[in-house]
């Protein structure tokens, strides 16, 4: 399957609201993604994303299709080495290795555009083994499990800790 990044465009908007208001992608994701998540959650997010020289945040396609979010937290001051991976893959797309993709090209763009970025890392709950999966295929390894160190849904969980260095 065909697997791109791009910047958000304006037009997203539609299907990035219907993609993201999941609840199956909330209980994976942090509680900052709105849920449910409407258009005017779309419309700011991708807003946002706009204005960022070079974007951190983008969209994936697949096979010309929009099917979900990857991006950077930048970290800053003493961490500004260091960005936080997040991503989320829109349930259609689920089983299909998108999320594989997207993250090795995540990896090339990250490493080309960000040349202070030495350090990069996902924060993943206990329960989403699949993730940690797609992580693991792309080269990083686990860092540590911070234990009951979040909480989700109300139950507090452990989040595993995975890195990878350029």
């Amino acid at each position: 399957m065909q697997v791109t990044l791009r910047p958000w465009q304006k037009k997203d908007r539609f299907l990035l609201a219907e993609l993201a208001n999941n609840i199956k992608i909330w209980n994976n994701v942090r509680d900052r993604l709105p849920h449910p998540y409407k258009m005017q959650h779309a419309a700011a997010f991708i807003k946002y994303c706009r204005k960022q020289d070079p974007p951190h945040v983008l969209a994936i396609e697949a096979e010309g299709q929009l099917a979900g979010c990857i991006g950077l937290e930048l970290q800053d001051d003493i961490s500004r080495i260091s960005a936080e991976l997040g991503y989320w893959i829109g349930e259609p797309y689920w089983g299909k290795g998108i999320a594989t993709e997207a993250i090795k090209h995540m990896l090339e763009y990250t490493f080309e555009n960000f040349p202070g970025l030495v350090r990069l890392y996902a924060r993943v709950f206990e329960y989403n083994k699949a993730s940690m999966k797609v992580l693991e295929k792309n080269g990083f390894h686990l860092e540590a499990v911070q234990q009951k160190s979040a909480i989700k849904n109300d139950k507090i969980t452990d989040e595993y800790v995975w890195v990878k260095f350029r």
